[in-house]
């Protein structure tokens, strides 16, 4: 029988429904895939059908995004989406786990691995280590109370914004290209598809909640972090595209903070990296796990 898609599921966390893609295979090792910042879970079907035969792939809609609820506030602190995963993963009683995981998903995996070590085989970020130590050390030249003033500002400007509608999914499909040119027809056609909700007046709109946009006004000192990141004990495998705005670990020095870490840049990639360089992704990461 060929597998055409995964089942949905969800669960619940912090009061929120939250939903997750199952591909089956329920006896095999289980592994999660994380997405990123304003993206969803079907962004990974095309690695999970490569993975599918000899893992338990699972696909979570992070809070805000997707399938999964929106949270009342509009507040999407760093520490709830920890929590989700933890929550996830309890609930499912799948420990020890493998995790796949990008940019902010990559960085909410980093943080679960550091405080539960034990639960996790092995993990893979992709870009997921979030500001740059130059981006870091620009942050905090700006005092508490002006970023603190800019985070409320921030907020109430998303909390007057209106969903952009698009009158037409083509529309929107053209949005989805200009945002990465590496992503073929078929690519940027399957995550518009998934990524958007039907409105009642036949227009399109985003499934992720504009808040999101909005980073939270605080988080872990930089120091704690970097504590996380030492408390991993599993091997790591930690991707860059050479064409992202993304800081390359092991020329910034913070690939010094794990204790089995390996980086490799990818070329003639950006930020998406699984999608830009679909061939070498899977070359490295089959080659990971």
């Amino acid at each position: 029988m060929t597998l055409l898609g995964p089942t949905s599921h969800s669960y619940i966390s912090q009061r929120l429904r939250l939903h997750y893609a199952d591909w089956g295979n329920p006896t095999a090792p289980p592994l999660i895939l994380l997405h990123g910042g304003r993206d969803h879970s079907r962004s990974w079907d095309w690695v999970a059908e490569k993975l599918c035969k000899d893992w338990h792939v699972i696909a979570p809609d992070l809070r805000g995004h997707g399938d999964s609820e929106w949270t009342s506030d509009g507040n999407y602190d760093t520490q709830s989406f920890v929590y989700d995963l933890a929550q996830l993963i309890h609930q499912l009683d799948a420990k020890p786990v493998t995790i796949v995981a990008h940019s902010m998903g990559g960085n909410i995996a980093l943080r679960y691995t550091g405080l539960y070590p034990e639960n996790v085989r092995k993990l893979v970020a992709i870009e997921g280590l979030g500001p740059s130590p130059k981006m870091l050390a620009e942050r905090v030249k700006i005092p508490a109370a002006q970023r603190l003033r800019a985070w409320i500002d921030d907020k109430r400007k998303a909390a007057g914004r209106i969903p952009k509608r698009y009158p037409t999914f083509e529309e929107a499909l053209t949005r989805m290209r200009g945002e990465n040119a590496y992503l073929t027809a078929e690519q940027a056609e399957h995550l518009t598809i998934h990524g958007m909700n039907r409105n009642e007046d036949g227009s399109w709109s985003w499934k992720f909640d504009n808040h999101l946009n909005v980073w939270s006004g605080g988080d872990l000192a930089q120091g704690d972090m970097e504590s996380l990141w030492e408390a991993i004990t599993c091997p790591v495998l930690l991707l860059y595209g050479a064409k992202s705005w993304a800081s390359n670990p092991e020329r910034d020095g913070r690939v010094k903070h794990f204790r089995d870490a390996r980086v490799v840049e990818v070329e003639n990639a950006a930020h998406w990296l699984h999608h830009d360089q679909f061939d070498r992704f899977m070359a490295e990461l089959k080659a990971f796990l």
